[in-house]
């Protein structure tokens, strides 16, 4: 009889890397589409930073995954079962079905997915939330433009590639910090940035001024802590920082301290602005054709790193975001 292998939150993470323990996986049965629903067989688990926030019990952006819940995610699939006028059996589609293999959804935030354009898995990469979230951060929160210098923090990652390629088709001068050698010699390489600093080479302040001579313009903050520090120190008047994350938080044992530098907020007049992606929701549609475009004219390239071992490796795939073991959009093949 086919079951839904599920992924279920039963305890919430104590400080640190999430725990094993943290999730039960098991099966179940596989769920019937009722009048005006479809089933989706999940074929990519999207594994993303905000997820470690989303199993606290805290005051977000969005509601905690809840104790029992299947663990939030986006993933995509092919419908292959439908009782909904709108979305047939055969279809691709991507949204926030959960990590499980079957998911049930009444259309609701779903959204096909072109495979023409890209493959599958890409529509929870550079043409999902990592993408959206580089070219809304960038374009709508930094407002970059041509001539800036911009620089990204955790630059190999999903948004950060995107972040440095979309830099470079508006005209601005693209600088990625990165962690080891080969991470910064993809992103001049395959990525086209303009240069690259290694922050585990041990010169992180000397060599970010050597890779940026005219100063900082605009930042896309995914780090924080030291590397925050380091770039507000070159940042130039009137610049302006887009935080999307703050990574190098999440997993603390300790409440880890401000910015060293804050004081630069005021001297250079910064404006410094957190955002979500779910802000810019309506204009996903625009942010979509612009991305899709450039794919086919093949000005944006994704670099995606997809784990096999289906939902049953998801409490160990996670903890490679926090470690910086993955290397490009982390997924896993369900």
């Amino acid at each position: 009889m086919p079951m839904n292998r599920v992924v279920r939150l039963v305890k919430r993470p104590a400080p640190g890397l999430v725990t094993p323990d943290c999730f039960e996986i098991r099966d179940e049965p596989l769920p019937e589409p009722g009048e005006g629903e479809f089933r989706v067989r999940i074929s990519h688990v999207s594994l993303d930073p905000a997820m470690r926030g989303w199993v606290n019990d805290g005051k977000s952006y969005v509601a905690p995954v809840g104790l029992g819940d299947v663990m939030r995610s986006f993933s995509a699939g092919i419908v292959e079962a439908s009782r909904h006028p709108d979305f047939q059996e055969g279809e691709a589609v991507v949204g926030l079905l959960g990590v499980q293999t079957h998911a049930l959804s009444d259309g609701k935030g779903v959204q096909r997915a072109d495979t023409s354009i890209a493959p599958l898995q890409s529509w929870i990469g550079g043409l999902g939330m990592p993408g959206l979230t580089a070219y809304f951060g960038l374009l709508r929160v930094a407002e970059a433009k041509e001539g800036d210098t911009v620089v990204v923090s955790a630059a190999s990652g999903a948004v950060g590639s995107i972040v440095g390629q979309i830099a470079k088709i508006k005209g601005c001068r693209a600088v990625g910090i990165a962690g080891g050698p080969a991470k910064c010699r993809a992103l001049i390489e395959e990525d086209g940035f303009d240069a690259a600093v290694d922050y585990k080479a041990g010169n992180l302040a000397a060599d970010l001024t050597a890779a940026c001579p005219d100063g900082i313009d605009v930042n896309f903050e995914n780090v924080g802590g030291e590397i925050l520090d380091a770039v507000l120190a070159r940042m130039n008047p009137f610049g302006r920082i887009a935080v999307c994350g703050l990574i190098s938080a999440y997993n603390a044992t300790v409440p880890q301290p401000g910015p060293a530098n804050l004081r630069f907020l005021l001297t250079q007049r910064l404006r410094m602005q957190g955002f979500i992606v779910f802000d810019f929701i309506r204009e996903n549609p625009i942010a979509l054709a612009d991305l899709s475009q450039w794919v086919s004219q093949g000005r944006l390239k994704f670099r995606e790193d997809v784990r096999d071992g289906g939902v049953d490796a998801f409490p160990q795939v996670l903890n490679l975001l926090y470690t910086g073991e993955n290397f490009g959009k982390l997924s896993l093949k369900v």
